[in-house]
C-alpha cells in the first residue's frame, strides 16, 4: 500500500537526518522533500476518499430513511445497507485516522527538513570561515616568501658590496704604496665603508686650495680607480687644526670653514674634470677644525688634523640591488 511505502522513505529519511557533510546533506534534503511531497499527495488522496465515503454514507443514511418510511418498506435491503452503512462509517475513521497520522508525519518532515536547512547553512559558513583562514594564511605565507626573498637579496647584494669595496681597498693600496709607507696616506675599510686619509701637504701647498703637481699624480691614481666605482656615494671631506687664518690669507679664506670647503671642492672638481668619475656619486664639504683626529695642542697632532678624506659609503640598498639584476 501506498502509505506504507511513504512511511518507509520517512523513516529511512529520519535515519539519514545525522549526516554531515554538504553532499550528504543535498541527498538527504532531496530525499526528505520527495517524501513529504509523497505524504501530501497520500494526505490528499485519504481526505478524497473519506470525503467519498462520507458522501456514500449520508446517500446510504438517505436511502434507509426513505424505505423506512415508505410503505413497502424492504426490511433485508434496509438491514443491507445498515451493514453498509456500519463499515462506512469504519472505514471513514480509518481514513481519517491515517489522515491524521499523514499530517503528523508531514510536521515531522516539515521539521526535519528546517533542521536539515539550518545545518547545511552553518556547514557553509563554516567551509567560508575555513576557506578565508586558508586563503590568508597563503597570503601571510606568499608575503613572508617574498620578504625572505628580498633579503636573501639584499644579502647578496651587500655581499657583493662588500667584495667589490675590498677590491677597491687593495687596488689603492697598491696604487699608494709609496705615499702609504711614508704615513702620508691611510686607507681603512670597515665593512662596507673605506676612508682615504691624505694629509694636506700630499695635495696642498701650506695655505693653498689649489691641487699642486705632485697632489695630482696622487689624485689620478685615486681618480683611475674611483671612476670604476658605481654602487658607492663618495664624499670628499676638507679638514683643518684649529689655528686661526693668518693675516696675509684673510682676504682669501675668513676662517678655516671657507679653505676646508674650497680644497675639498678642488678635489671633487678634479675626479669630475680629469678622473673621470660621476659627479652623480660626489659630495663636497668643509669640516674646518670640528672633527680632529689627534689633539691640536702638538704640531703633530695638527698636521694629522689638516687632512683630506676621501670616504666611500653604501647608496641606497634598493639601487644596488637593482644594478645587479640582468
Amino acid at each position: 500500500m501506498k502509505i506504507c511505502t511513504v512511511t518507509r522513505v520517512v523513516m529511512c529519511a529520519a535515519l539519514l537526518a545525522g549526516c554531515v557533510s554538504t553532499g550528504t546533506h543535498k541527498q538527504t534534503l532531496a530525499e526528505l522533500e520527495q517524501a513529504r511531497k509523497a505524504l501530501e499527495s497520500s494526505k490528499k488522496q485519504a481526505a478524497a476518499e473519506a470525503d467519498r465515503l462520507q458522501k456514500q454514507l449520508v446517500d446510504v443514511n438517505t436511502r434507509v430513511a426513505g424505505l423506512m418510511s415508505g410503505t413497502t418498506t424492504a426490511q433485508e435491503e434496509i438491514e443491507r445497507l445498515q451493514k453498509r452503512a456500519s463499515e462506512l462509517e469504519a472505514e471513514t475513521a480509518r481514513v481519517n485516522e491515517l489522515v491524521k497520522q499523514l499530517s503528523e508525519q508531514d510536521q515531522d518532515l516539515k521539521e526535519q527538513l528546517k533542521a536539515e536547512a539550518a545545518a547545511k547553512a552553518r556547514l557553509e559558513q563554516e567551509r567560508a570561515a575555513k576557506e578565508a583562514e586558508i586563503q590568508q594564511q597563503q597570503e601571510q605565507l606568499r608575503a613572508e616568501v617574498g620578504e625572505k626573498s628580498r633579503l636573501e637579496q639584499d644579502r647578496a647584494a651587500k655581499e657583493a658590496e662588500i667584495q667589490r669595496l675590498t677590491r677597491t681597498h687593495e687596488e689603492l693600496t697598491k696604487s699608494l704604496e709609496a705615499e702609504i709607507a711614508k704615513g702620508d696616506i691611510k686607507i681603512k675599510q670597515v665593512r662596507d665603508r673605506l676612508t682615504i686619509n691624505m694629509v694636506d701637504r700630499v695635495l696642498f701647498d701650506s695655505g693653498q686650495s689649489k691641487v699642486k703637481p705632485s697632489g695630482l699624480k696622487v689624485l689620478k691614481q685615486v681618480s683611475d680607480i674611483l671612476k670604476n666605482v658605481t654602487d658607492k656615494q663618495i664624499r670628499i671631506e676638507g679638514h683643518t687644526d684649529n689655528v686661526p687664518i693668518g693675516v696675509k690669507l684673510k682676504e682669501r679664506f675668513q676662517t678655516n670653514w671657507e679653505l676646508s670647503t674650497a680644497r675639498a671642492t678642488s678635489v671633487v672638481r678634479y675626479l669630475i674634470e680629469e678622473g673621470g668619475v660621476d659627479r652623480a656619486n660626489l659630495l663636497a664639504v668643509g669640516y674646518a677644525d670640528t672633527k680632529p683626529i689627534a689633539s691640536n695642542d702638538t704640531e703633530e697632532g695638527r698636521t694629522a688634523n689638516r687632512r683630506i678624506e676621501i670616504a666611500l659609503y653604501p647608496k641606497d640598498l634598493s639601487e644596488i640591488v637593482n644594478q645587479l639584476k640582468p
